[in-house]
Formats: structure tokens, C-alpha cells, sequence
């Protein structure tokens, strides 16, 4: 039985040299049939990955679902006028870096990528994936790649709803028999009453639970929670990523000391 560990505290890695290469992944730009919304991907979902997996060694590189401009979903924005993310000064830091804006300016296809050339791949949340990820056959196929390589794999937030379809070459579900976690129904109900409106066209946690033979938990709404079970990791939200990505990061250190 594979062993799961759970994550909800804050990580911070001091810097070290370079380890390997990781792969993560955003939604592109795409319009929500609920609202009528520009969306994309998650701020805090990439650049505090980033951060952590910078300052263990790793050297990321992004892809996305049609490759070339990203666009963050505005919420997610510190500077945007609705002040929800205001807080996020990881993010607001990373906005100020040339390279970090150059790269959200290109970012490369998934039909370019090479699952070899990397060490783990790590799913960018948001909006965007609800949309540009669940059904999306050619990042199912490069996801279940890195897992069945052994690879670290990881989602988190909206970007778990990947999973709901994802199988494995035997056709499987990838998460038969695993335990993991995504945005909950609770944290999906919050953010419908604080706009006024239902923002998603469906809700993962309840999508979740009507599969057969794998285990979906939650913790308190918008708390920090990842869970590692065997080489999958996920996070339940944008308050996730940080401890997403250190169990990522331990999952490579561990497989670099065998």
C-alpha cells in the first residue's frame, strides 16, 4: 500500500543547487460559459510552486494547454481593484521579474513536450482548467505518462479535476485506489455567495465522490492541504501550492538518495 502523507503547514527552502528540471503546466486563455469571465490560471498556484521549487535547485518550465500568452484569472491578480488577492506579495514579487512576465508571454505546447526531459510535472489551477483541462485528452495522456514513469505528479486546485477522467494505459482510473484532494464543495459555495452567482460548471468534490473505488478528502475551507499518495500529489487549493510543491520536492529528494 502506498504511503500517504498529508501537508498543512507552510514550507520555506532555503537555496541549493540545481537538481533537475520540473514541468508545470497552465490553462491558456478561455472565456466562462457561467460567467462570461476572461479566464486562465491561478496566480498563487504557479508562483508559489515556483518559488519552492526554485530554491530546492529545480529549474521549471511552462507549458500550456495551447501553448504561447497566459493570462491570470483577475482575482488572483494583487493589483487587481477587487483586492481579493491584494495579500499575495509572493505573486506581486514575481510580477515585478522581467523573465517571470517573458514566460507567461510563451509558453510551450504540450504536444512539444518530452516527459523524459523532466523530473515531475506539476498542474497550475485557476479557472482556465475547469474548461481547458478536464477531457483534454493530450494532457490525460502526458499526465499519466509522468505517473506511470514513477514521477512525481501533481494538481492542485481546479486543475484536479483532471483526474475525474484520467486513466491509466490499463484503463483505469488514475486514482483508483488512491486518496487525494481538490477544490471543495464548501470553498465552491463561499466564492458562488461572494459574487452572487454560480461560477463553475460543476463542482469537483461532488464530481469526485461518485467515483468508485478511490478516496476524496477535503480539509477546512481554504487551509493549506496536499496529500501525497504514492508518486500523486495533490492541493485542495490556492492556499495549497507551497505544500504541494514540498512534498513534491521530498518525493525527488528521496528518489535521488536510492
Amino acid at each position: 500500500m502506498s504511503k500517504i502523507q498529508e501537508k498543512q503547514s507552510y514550507v520555506h527552502f532555503h537555496g541549493a543547487p540545481f537538481k533537475g528540471k520540473i514541468l508545470m503546466v497552465a490553462s491558456s486563455p478561455t472565456i466562462s460559459k457561467q460567467t462570461g469571465w476572461p479566464i486562465g490560471f491561478w496566480a498563487a498556484e504557479l508562483t508559489h510552486p515556483l518559488r519552492v521549487f526554485q530554491e530546492a535547485g529545480y529549474e521549471m518550465e511552462l507549458a500550456s494547454t495551447e501553448g504561447g500568452k497566459l493570462e491570470m484569472d483577475a482575482y488572483s491578480n494583487p493589483n487587481d481593484s477587487s483586492g481579493y488577492s491584494a495579500h499575495d506579495v509572493i505573486s506581486l514579487g514575481y510580477m515585478q521579474k522581467p523573465e517571470f512576465n517573458e514566460m507567461l508571454k510563451n509558453t510551450r505546447k504540450l504536444n512539444s513536450v518530452n516527459p523524459s526531459d523532466f523530473d515531475a510535472i506539476f498542474l497550475v489551477g485557476g479557472q482556465g482548467p475547469m474548461y481547458t483541462f478536464r477531457g483534454n485528452t493530450n494532457l490525460e495522456k502526458l499526465f499519466v505518462t509522468f505517473f506511470e514513469l514513477g514521477k512525481p505528479s501533481a494538481a492542485v486546485c481546479h486543475a484536479t479535476t483532471l483526474l475525474l477522467e484520467a486513466k491509466k494505459s490499463n484503463g483505469e482510473l488514475l486514482v483508483r485506489g488512491k486518496t487525494w484532494t481538490g477544490f471543495a464543495d464548501a470553498e465552491e459555495e463561499f466564492a458562488d455567495q461572494a459574487v452572487g452567482m454560480k461560477i463553475q460548471p460543476y463542482r469537483i468534490e461532488e464530481e469526485a465522490r461518485k467515483l468508485k473505488g478511490t478516496t476524496f478528502k477535503v480539509s477546512s475551507p481554504f487551509s493549506s492541504y496536499a496529500i501525497q499518495d504514492g508518486n500523486l500529489i495533490t492541493g485542495q487549493q490556492q492556499n495549497s501550492g507551497e505544500a504541494a510543491a514540498k512534498l513534491v520536492v521530498d518525493l525527488l529528494n528521496l528518489k535521488s538518495k536510492k
